[in-house]
């Protein structure tokens, strides 16, 4: 078994996730503004303890990479402080094709090296394949990694949004361990978590998580990273629903006893599982960023009382 003990990737609690950077999503140039406010954000990341950045090459139809590489340029020293991590394999619709997964290799490769120009970068630390593609053939996936990474391109590899059985047959086919698989996990979107309690309960059939992955990330040393780790705000900002408005004052309850912020304690309910969840936050506001965090520097600072105090309140209904 291939494991990643030693990998040497980066340990933040917290990444800073740049989807938000670059202005809009459409194909058209980026401006003076749009680099000043990267540059703004990433100042407030690594002003809270954040130097893992988390991209991919879709994000802003590739602007969001290309406005990050703008701010390292005009930054001597910020590349070998923080590590960059970017995701390939998907396709954004276009005039004369669909929105489409595309893990085959050339396009892996191309992928790469478009990432690569846009970063202004030799390297990327970790490549995560961003989404499954049902077509694609698990040995050119593999190929087409390993070159990169005997090229010096490319220094460590994950997954993004994939289940234990598509991560077990990737890396059997892989020289090199994989180190990251993201998913959506946060107080909010919580399938990750319940799918391990509901078993044999009716509510189990409307849990569409892959159970069992938590289990196999874990035991074999690949970290969990949560995209939309503060939940769109639905706790922090804009409560829809009475649980919403429920958890939102527990969480404004326990930052007040523990000296920090909501969205912290927010953060903290995920990196204080076991599996050693690390949030990606999206957020472009600096204040937003700042408010994470004691997330990045402090140790998760929640009993298993409050834990389960949380996710029951955020869930609306007492555990089955």
């Amino acid at each position: 078994m291939v494991t990643n003990e030693g990998a040497g990737v980066s340990g933040d609690r917290v990444l800073y996730g740049c989807m938000g950077l670059g202005g809009s999503w459409e194909a058209g140039p980026y401006g003076p503004a749009d680099i000043d406010a990267a540059e703004a954000a990433i100042g407030a990341a690594l002003e809270s303890g954040i130097t893992a950045f988390d991209h991919a090459d879709i994000y802003r139809n590739g602007k969001a990479e290309a406005v990050f590489g703008e701010v390292l340029a005009r930054t001597p020293g910020l590349r070998e402080r923080i590590t960059i991590q970017t995701k390939c394999g998907i396709r954004l619709a276009g005039k004369d094709s669909p929105g489409m997964y595309d893990l085959r290799g050339p396009n892996i490769t191309r992928r790469v090296e478009e990432s690569l120009t846009r970063l202004r970068t030799d390297v990327i630390d970790v490549l995560l394949l961003h989404r499954p593609d049902p077509l694609a053939d698990a040995g050119e996936i593999a190929s087409a990694l390993m070159s990169l990474h005997r090229q010096g391109l490319v220094r460590h590899f994950g997954v993004s949004n994939m289940g234990a059985a598509q991560i077990a047959s990737l890396q059997a086919r892989l020289d090199v361990p994989l180190v990251a698989n993201q998913l959506e996990m946060s107080l909010y979107s919580r399938d990750w978590v319940e799918a391990g309690v509901l078993l044999n309960t009716p509510e189990s059939a409307r849990n569409g998580f892959p159970f069992g992955t938590l289990e196999h990330c874990r035991d074999h040393g690949i970290r969990l990273q949560a995209w939309g780790a503060l939940a769109q705000g639905r706790f922090t900002g804009r409560q829809q629903t009475a649980a919403e408005r429920a958890t939102a004052e527990l969480l404004a309850d326990l930052a007040r006893r523990k000296g920090t912020t909501p969205e912290s304690v927010l953060l903290w309910w995920l990196s204080r599982h076991p599996a050693g969840i690390a949030p990606v936050i999206g957020t472009a506001r600096p204040d937003r960023i700042r408010a994470c965090r004691d997330a990045a520097v402090r140790e998760p600072d929640l009993t298993h009382e409050e834990w389960y105090e949380l996710w029951v309140t955020a869930r609306g209904v007492p555990l089955p």
